[in-house]
């Protein structure tokens, strides 16, 4: 299979390869320098970080469209130009920032616009800055998907998309990866990925920021060594958690793919 992302970052033995979510939310603020660097240090093989745009035009890593969980402040990214965005969040990282501290890491890009114009702006950024291998872009809609893989097929693309029935579409509009959350991986589900020659991403907990009481019982990011063990056994090419030592501590061996 053409995977240039995991053999960049990883080569085929690093499996599962470790993604620590908004930069390793659990080790610092989410997408932050300090994040990065806790990840890198705690054995992450990448990062997974998020891409707006500010009124002004420069993409930024913030997760949330407006900014009342990070500081309280109810206005959009959108909104606001980058000097008032870096008042209340002064550890903002813009695009450019995330690339070049990230050095050899694997970069995971959730790409939270439905712009098609911002989205040709993130590859041809990150084809000038020479870190198109490191690179995996994650999008939300088939279109989008078609839009980024018809420009190039230097940047592995993963399916950010909102069912776990979507996958045969999914390659066909140019994915390479396919992202399960934690509750949707199961044996089926996980084989009809694999028919579909796609790479497997697990996302642990559940797609909201506070849990309801159904497995797993944990918000977005957050995982226990059950949890753990379960994704270990579905082999999947890549784990995404906010602490990237929860998987190192419980760390299992999986088979190969």
């Amino acid at each position: 299979m053409h995977d240039p992302w995991r053999q960049a970052i990883g080569g085929p033995s690093a499996r599962p390869l470790v993604v620590a979510h908004r930069g390793g939310a659990a080790l610092a603020a989410e997408n932050t320098l300090a994040a990065l660097s806790a990840a890198e240090a705690e054995g992450a093989h990448a990062i997974e970080t998020d891409v707006r745009q500010t009124r002004d035009g420069v993409l930024v890593c913030v997760h949330d469209a407006d900014l009342s969980r990070l500081c309280g402040d109810p206005r959009h990214v959108a909104d606001l130009d980058l000097p008032v965005l870096r008042q209340l969040l002064p550890e903002v990282m813009t695009l450019r920032d995330v690339v070049a501290a990230s050095g050899k890491l694997g970069l995971l890009l959730d790409f939270k616009l439905a712009d098609e114009a911002a989205l040709v702006r993130v590859m041809e950024d990150i084809v000038r800055s020479g870190a198109a291998r490191r690179v995996l872009l994650g999008l939300r809609s088939l279109p989008l998907i078609r839009a980024a893989r018809s420009r190039t097929p230097e940047i592995d693309i993963l399916a950010f998309l909102d069912s776990p029935d979507l996958v045969e579409q999914a390659a066909a509009a140019g994915a390479r990866w396919y992202r399960l959350w934690q509750g949707w991986a199961t044996e089926e589900i996980v084989a009809a990925v694999r028919r579909a020659n796609l790479r497997l991403a697990v996302m642990v907990g559940q797609p909201r920021s506070v849990a309801l009481p159904e497995y797993p019982p944990f918000p977005v990011g957050e995982v226990d060594q059950d949890g753990l063990s379960r994704i270990a056994a579905i082999g999947p090419d890549a784990i995404l958690l906010d602490d990237p030592r929860l998987f190192q501590a419980g760390k299992k061996s999986c088979p190969p793919v």
